[in-house]
């Protein structure tokens, strides 16, 4: 039977005669080595060699939300095993979680994943907008490469160059010639991050590359025509920034020809334990260590957490657990403060919504007296404040802060 179906999951009853178990997985390794297998085993192991072959354990008696945890993260396991092959496709269990906003935007992205439409990801940090771009990309059958651009991380006159390239001579210290991210994914998928960061000169670049597929590298006179997919993300609301004046609203009708929205950890609790699992999984085998699951108020802990940080802060947080924890199970104490803390809160939006608030008001001081005292003069207050004037901007966007209004007219 072994050699005749195929599986994306298998679960192993370890409780076979002889070395059945091992015989037994050994032959599904064999005949589909991509596929996820579970050991299903009546104690805890203390020999790490009864997790080989397999990509997970659980432990009898199971319960099924224990049972669906390990396959998901026996899923994410065996296709990291299998993403060494340059030819695997990601699935789109890469992107764990089976809330219907999850769902949905994992349907949108396999029904526009073959085409070249444009996409517009949208969410909150963490969200995995990245990942989502990458399955999108696997999922494309495009043979050129991924590029990805995280444009907030990068000074405006760094941009123009980074993206569309330069030729000697287009600056100062430019000697050679360089090719921009654009033309490195010809063929491929473009993935630009934090969109709206970009200045209006900018914007008004990125919409002739949109429209035309075609741009000039700085300080070139040659048009370079490509064939590259563009996938663009932001956490702003980019409709609000174009009622504001702040973003063309030409450019914005042009990238939102599909939007996609990754919803917030913490509307979506459910997707917590599986999620953990997978992380816990993973930091294991980078740490060494043999922990095999939460304790119940662990994972109350995980559940109750409103996550600002998103799956990137639940990563960080189970990471944390292993490389900290002592014991064979992640117990509260493993976990961050700020995690364990609110476990037993009966309301934990609301005092970390407070939080939030009273943190504002410093912050915002801080930042309108670098300003004064810089004489508005934005790069000044940002250097003074020990950021980059994108970040400045950013905080700025967030405090609600318009400088028409609190700066002094000239």
């Amino acid at each position: 039977m072994i050699g005749r179906v195929a599986y994306d999951v298998c679960l192993v009853d370890a409780i076979l005669p002889d070395d059945g178990a091992a015989r037994v997985t050994a032959a599904l390794r064999t005949h589909a080595p991509r596929g996820a297998l579970i050991l299903s085993l009546p104690t805890s192991p203390h020999d790490p060699a009864h997790l080989q072959p397999a990509d997970g354990i659980v432990v009898k008696p199971h319960r099924d939300e224990d049972l669906l945890a390990a396959i998901a993260s026996a899923c994410r396991v065996a296709h990291m095993r299998g993403a060494a092959s340059p030819a695997t496709r990601l699935q789109p269990r890469d992107l764990l979680g089976n809330h219907p906003t999850m769902r949905h935007a994992l349907d949108v992205a396999a029904r526009i994943a073959a085409t070249p439409a444009t996409v517009l990801i949208t969410g909150e940090s963490g969200t995995g907008k990245s990942l989502l771009a990458r399955h999108i990309h696997a999922a494309s059958g495009r043979a050129g490469r991924f590029v990805d651009v995280a444009c907030g991380s990068l000074a405006e006159s760094l941009l123009d160059s980074e993206l569309f390239g330069h030729v000697p001579g287009a600056f100062t210290g430019a000697t050679a010639r360089r090719d921009g991210r654009f033309l490195l994914a010809d063929g491929g998928t473009i993935f630009l991050d934090e969109i709206t960061t970009s200045s209006p000169a900018m914007q008004v670049k990125l919409l002739r590359v949109l429209q035309e597929r075609q741009f000039e590298p700085l300080g070139g006179r040659d048009t370079i025509t490509i064939d590259a997919r563009v996938i663009l993300a932001t956490n702003d609301d980019l409709a609000a920034l174009v009622a504001s004046g702040r973003f063309r609203a030409d450019l914005y009708w042009r990238i939102a020809v599909v939007t996609i929205a990754m919803p917030p950890l913490r509307e979506r609790a459910d997707d917590i334990p599986a999620l953990a699992a997978h992380f816990l999984t993973a930091a294991t085998a980078r740490a060494g260590r043999r922990v095999e699951g939460f304790t119940p108020r662990a994972l109350e802990a995980l559940r109750a957490h409103r996550w600002p940080g998103n799956v990137r802060e639940l990563e960080h947080a189970v990471e944390r657990a292993v490389l900290l924890g002592r014991d064979a199970v992640v117990d509260l104490p493993d976990l961050p403060s700020t995690v364990a803390s609110g476990s037993n809160t009966a309301a934990p939006s609301t005092q970390r919504c407070g939080l939030k608030h009273d943190l504002a008001g410093p912050e915002r001081r801080l930042i309108l007296d670098a300003l004064e005292n810089a004489g508005w003069r934005r790069d000044t207050a940002a250097r003074s404040l020990g950021i980059n004037r994108t970040t400045l901007y950013k905080k700025l966007k967030r405090l609600g802060i318009d400088l028409a209004d609190v700066a002094p007219s000239r």
